[in-house]
């Protein structure tokens, strides 16, 4: 008995040191490489000042470019990024073609340079992922092992772009599978995000802390609870909007029977159309803006528009749609603060920054089916004053959301409802929902009810 306890202890000591160096190293890696892919795109940011004309008009020509790029290099580098190490992970064991790395780093710095409405934490998590590839690849790693360290690489990739190295441990392993937190991976991903977070910062990254202070004290304000939990609701339905809309665009675009690079042209184009008609607010990462809507400063929140959340996921849409690169969250962090500052400025006019940083993680939470990441991410981000009204409204907006999400390749592992039939196991793209038999046969006697007194 002893001797097999010695045993089992032996080996998961050596297991955890094995990983523990592992993760390690390939977070220092990530951390160094999407240090450089941060500072590309800042540069290239900064650089627009060069330019004699608005930068957003070489938004169709970067399109066809980008267009370009992806389809002649690095196909798999096409899109937002985490859809694709997703569908690696689950499809080819986490293999990752090399050539994505510096296919995803350019093109997204041109998409996002010339006004493309996309982020940056999609190609961080798809460029680490990729490092994490190449280095199982290098050092001959099996699938297992190879498939555990893609999913370090999206964790570290995830908190280098942010800084919020455990809510991108959390999201790495979350993301994956809706209802499932792959526990085995957890160790590993924690290491991996904190070395590529503590990398980034020794390499000069300087990230966005909101300190907030909503709260000093943790009082049961039932008034407030339940503004919360209608605002959980709201932004289900917001993120609902938000996955539909980018969904049927790309579909749409993609049915139309002519070349992609025109195709590009014209979606630039329409972008510019409507930036010179909106503002300029809602192209490139628009980072400004979320940070109004975070202010505390009335002067800089009451400034957003009601309507803006609608137009950023249009542009968001037509971006990606018509050939774009880049993220989505980051788009999602701004389309989840001004839904959440409009909601704010209706229900709770005293508490809009409040609002405005739920709806920051709550629409997060419900695209990507990622509450516990998101919940998370409100304490590193917005302080400890708000956890417990994130995780309501988080989990909330998660569930309204529905069976579907952003990242159309993550395998579904739980209903949302009872009532429902949904089959476990399938990727969401290929989920087929109905009611259960019974909740069917409810439905059926209360219109047999209602026809009977009808006819009396």
């Amino acid at each position: 008995m002893i001797h097999k306890h010695i045993t089992e202890q032996t080996a998961i000591f050596f297991s955890v040191a094995k990983w523990v160096f592992l993760s390690s190293m390939v977070g220092v890696v990530i951390g160094a490489t999407v240090t450089a892919f941060l500072k590309i795109l800042a540069h290239s940011e900064s650089s627009r000042a060069l330019l004699p004309f608005d930068f957003y008009y070489l938004l169709p020509f970067a399109l066809i470019l980008t267009v370009w790029l992806t389809k002649t290099f690095a196909p798999s580098a096409e899109g937002h990024g985490t859809e694709k190490v997703i569908s690696a992970v689950h499809k080819a064991d986490g293999k990752i073609d090399v050539s994505v790395i510096p296919v995803k780093t350019l093109t997204t710095v041109l998409t996002i340079f010339a006004g493309g409405s996309v982020g940056k934490e999609g190609p961080g998590a798809q460029i680490g992922a990729g490092v994490a590839s190449l280095l199982s690849n290098l050092l001959k790693f099996r699938k297992q092992d190879r498939k555990k360290l893609v999913i370090c690489g999206i964790s570290a990739g995830f908190a280098t772009v942010f800084g919020t190295p455990i809510a991108g441990a959390i999201f790495g392993v979350e993301v994956l599978i809706i209802g499932v937190i792959m526990y085995d991976v957890l160790l590993p991903s924690f290491i991996a995000g904190f070395a590529a977070f503590t990398t980034a910062q020794f390499l000069g990254i300087e990230y966005t802390y909101y300190d907030l202070h909503f709260f000093q004290d943790v009082s049961l304000d039932l008034v407030l609870i339940a503004k919360v939990v209608f605002a959980g609701l709201f932004f289900g339905f917001v993120s609902d909007i938000v996955i539909t809309s980018i969904a049927h665009t790309h579909s749409f675009i993609k049915k139309i029977k002519v070349s992609m690079y025109i195709k590009a042209f014209v979606g630039g184009s329409l972008i510019v159309g409507l930036t010179l008609l909106f503002g300029e607010q809602y192209i490139g990462l628009g980072l400004g803006t979320i940070e109004d809507a975070l202010s505390q400063n009335p002067a800089a929140y009451q400034e957003i528009h009601w309507y803006t959340f609608v137009l950023k996921t249009i542009f968001t849409s037509l971006s990606l749609g018509a050939g774009g690169s880049g993220g989505v969250i980051t788009p999602i962090f701004y389309i989840g603060a001004t839904s959440g500052n409009f909601f704010g400025s209706i229900i709770s006019p005293e508490n809009i920054p409040l609002f405005a940083a739920l709806g920051f993680v709550s629409v997060v939470a419900a695209t990507t089916n990622t509450p516990i990441a998101s919940t998370i991410m409100a304490v590193e981000l917005f302080g400890i004053d708000i956890a417990h009204y994130a995780a309501l409204a988080a989990v909330i907006s998660f569930l309204i959301s529905g069976h579907r999400s952003i990242f159309s390749s993550q395998i579904l592992a739980m209903r949302k409802s009872e009532m429902l039939s949904v089959k476990i196991g399938e990727e969401v793209e290929n989920i087929n929902i109905s009611l259960e038999e019974h909740e069917m046969n409810k439905i059926e006697k209360l219109k047999r009810k209602l026809h009977k007194k009808r006819k009396k």
